[in-house]
């Protein structure tokens, strides 16, 4: 198993997404930037109020599955966000904090894999939820 290297090195230097403990960095750092957030923050603290450590270990559990490939999340992302009062306006936030935080932590495949996985999912989480307006429906939960 790969030995953590927790972000920023002691000499200032970026590493790279490894371990557990690098998504956990990785999501802590966002999700701290994105609750101050005037735009997203809102959002967030409105919809997950006192259940954020709840929160932080599905997130630990969906980038660990995604980017480290241990499988350890199950379920379904849209669904939840779906109900939302989200505009482009706030994904475009979401992805600047993101890619801001990556950029600021880490380095290498991983990091620049983390950083087109988010802009997929942003898109697709906006094409979805136009073509639910768009025909009227509500996404399965």
């Amino acid at each position: 198993m790969n030995e953590p290297n927790n972000g920023v090195n002691t000499d200032g230097e970026r590493g790279e997404i490894l371990s557990l403990a690098d998504i956990r960095l990785l999501v802590d750092t966002f999700y701290g930037r994105a609750r101050q957030d005037e735009l997203i923050g809102p959002i967030f603290n409105d919809t997950i109020q006192d259940r954020w450590p709840q929160h932080l270990n599905k997130l630990y559990n969906f980038w660990q599955t995604v980017l480290l490939g241990q499988h350890t999340y199950y379920g379904a992302p849209f669904p939840p966000h779906s109900v939302l009062p989200l505009q482009q306006a706030h994904f475009e936030r979401w992805l600047q904090l993101f890619h801001k935080t990556l950029d600021d932590l880490f380095t290498g495949p991983k990091a620049e894999e983390a950083k087109q996985r988010s802009v997929m999912m942003a898109q697709m989480f906006q094409y979805k939820m136009a073509e639910h307006a768009r025909m009227g429906t509500t996404p399965i939960r």
